[in-house]
């Protein structure tokens, strides 16, 4: 794409994307380019629906085609200035299944086989504050702020911050965690090999790995942490719109699916049988 991928490049840029959905945007571009042979200025939207209906039908999930399709579309709309060659387009949707959570055991047999203080930091992080993976590893020393109990996202998902709570044994494991790594400031999680940001990759190799140790069976991922978090969360009496303040969900919908995966709450949940009153029973009375 040469000239043109420095553009939309650039555009992503100006637009305040994150790092990933820009590399993903400009490879869903470059799949199209490459499809047909020629520069996106050359093609249009016949090619975009021929393009389009080839990934569909390849057996591509719903949500991996909406990133090409997003991609295609900045790159349309932003870049070329032409929205009408991609106003067709629709999001596919996707059935979207509950989110799958760790019990408070299960959390505590993970951390237990995290031997690494860098990784099981970031582990508590996770399960701690509900942070998102990208959120965690960016965090700076800064952004802890111990006086007032909380830790501040900076760049969080859209560009949006927020504050977190900070409880009393995170901070402790923190300093603990602090006091032995030393990371070259101002970031909080670097990788003592490459001296950089750890990389998300890594986190998710290293809960991979603990996992097995632990004798888990369900494949455990950062976000799992985060869906626990929310969880328990719940389970424990907090407010649903107040977790949805600490998630940085943008509507509290998204929030409540963390209603249909609490087992505590299902359990305590009354059935409106168990209130009906037996109907009493008219009294006939006797004939003389």
């Amino acid at each position: 794409m040469g000239k043109m991928r420095e553009r939309m490049e650039q555009d992503l840029g100006l637009a305040g994307y994150a790092k990933g959905t820009k590399q993903q945007y400009v490879n869903s571009a470059v799949r199209f380019v490459k499809r047909f042979g020629l520069s996106p200025e050359a093609l249009g939207q016949e090619e975009l629906r021929t393009h389009i209906a080839e990934l569909g039908g390849s057996g591509i999930g719903a949500s991996a085609l909406k990133v090409q399709m997003a991609g295609l579309k900045f790159l349309y709309e932003k870049t070329l200035g032409r929205p009408n060659e991609v106003a067709w387009m629709s999001w596919p949707s996707a059935p979207r299944g509950l989110p799958r959570v760790l019990d408070m055991g299960e959390v505590v047999a993970l951390l237990g086989a995290l031997h690494s203080p860098l990784y099981r930091t970031i582990a508590l992080v996770l399960y701690g504050t509900g942070l998102r993976i990208s959120e965690a590893i960016l965090l700076e020393v800064s952004d802890i702020d111990a006086a007032r109990g909380v830790i501040r996202v900076r760049r969080g998902k859209g560009g949006k911050s927020r504050e977190v709570m900070l409880s009393p044994k995170l901070l402790i494991a923190l300093r603990t965690y602090w006091s032995a790594a030393r990371p070259p400031l101002p970031h909080l999680f670097v990788s003592p090999k490459t001296g950089k940001i750890v990389n998300a990759y890594t986190v998710r190799t290293a809960l991979c790995r603990a996992r097995v140790q632990a004798g888990l069976k369900k494949h455990v991922t950062p976000h799992m942490l985060r869906h626990s978090f929310a969880t328990h969360m719940l389970e424990g009496g907090t407010d649903v719109v107040v977790i949805q303040r600490l998630l940085g969900h943008a509507s509290v919908a998204t929030t409540t699916r963390y209603t249909h995966v609490s087992t505590t709450m299902i359990a305590k949940a009354q059935s409106p049988l168990e209130r009906l009153s037996p109907a009493k029973k008219k009294k006939v009375s006797a004939r003389a």
